[in-house]
């Protein structure tokens, strides 16, 4: 079946402006830096074997600034150990915004960064030819599972590369989100692209659970307002759909019939909830700490 709609990430403007108002409307960031500064530090705690290098690697780490959180808080569990940080990101532009960043944050002497403009998919086979014997101590994967093609695939091989006393971190939305409930409804009509973008943390749990292999999970309370999505013709509405269904103008290019089931979804409790007339869409994450 021909793909009806075309997806949000093959427009790039569009969807990085959906992407900056989601930010915007939801508590994500603030959720994910609660995890870093209060759960993360005993996890590094238990990492890098007494070396004086930690390798560590960012893979889909944006404009780096939870990278950075996450670096902050390796050195105050760790002050006297230099960081080999691999950077593996995708965008021209996001990769600009985290050199930028890293120019203007003090105190980061210890960390040599290495900047891998490139897909999940094209780093592994360059890491394959560069660096098949190096083993890293701690990396994360933070909302990116959804752009590789085969999500079990991807962790196994990033999995294989710690040492044995290294953690691999992902996060993507719960499976018990809102998120979860609107994929899981309309995964046929909207999770179509080659890409896995329909994912949850619920779906790596059953990989990893059927491997055998051991994992923490943890859930990170999150919550978006979506109140314009349901006001006819509303810009933030439209782009904020947009980011929901992961489509590039849903509410122009949807059937009537699938429009209405989508905003009905969104609007049941088991996607969201009214506060002061407002919608708040359930934007749930899962935390998995995978093991070597």
């Amino acid at each position: 079946m021909a793909a009806p709609f075309r997806s949000l990430v093959e427009d790039y403007p569009r969807y990085l402006k959906s992407f900056e108002l989601f930010l915007e409307r939801s508590s994500e960031h603030q959720c994910m830096q609660d995890f870093i500064h209060n759960t993360l530090p005993d996890i590094l705690a238990s990492i890098g074997g007494g070396r004086s290098v930690f390798n560590v690697m960012g893979v889909g780490s944006g404009a780096g600034e939870i990278d950075l959180e996450m670096l902050a808080q390796l050195h105050l569990k760790h002050p006297h150990v230099k960081v080999d940080n691999e950077v593996v990101e995708p965008s021209n532009d996001m990769l600009h915004k985290y050199k930028v960043r890293v120019s203007t944050t003090p105190d980061l002497d210890h960390i040599n960064f290495t900047w891998n403009k490139m897909t999940a998919s094209e780093f592994e086979k360059h890491w394959q030819e560069k660096n098949p014997g190096k083993k890293m101590d701690f990396i994360h994967m933070i909302q990116m599972l959804y752009y590789v093609k085969d999500p079990e695939a991807t962790v196994s091989f990033f999995r294989s590369l710690l040492h044995k006393d290294g953690k691999l971190l992902i996060i993507l939305v719960s499976g018990e989100s809102g998120w979860g409930k609107l994929w899981t409804t309309f995964k046929e009509q909207l999770c179509y692209t080659e890409i896995s973008q329909c994912i949850t943390t619920g779906d790596i749990k059953t990989f990893l659970n059927t491997e055998g292999i051991p994992y923490q999970n943890y859930e990170l309370l999150s919550q978006m307002d979506i109140t314009e999505c349901f006001t006819d013709g509303d810009q933030v509405g439209e782009l904020l759909l947009d980011f929901l269904t992961e489509v590039i103008e849903f509410s122009k290019n949807a059937p009537e019939d699938l429009k209405k089931g989508v905003l009905d979804l969104l609007r049941h409790p088991d996607c969201s909830k009214e506060v002061d007339g407002r919608i708040i869409f359930n934007n749930n994450l899962g935390v998995l700490v995978v093991e070597p």
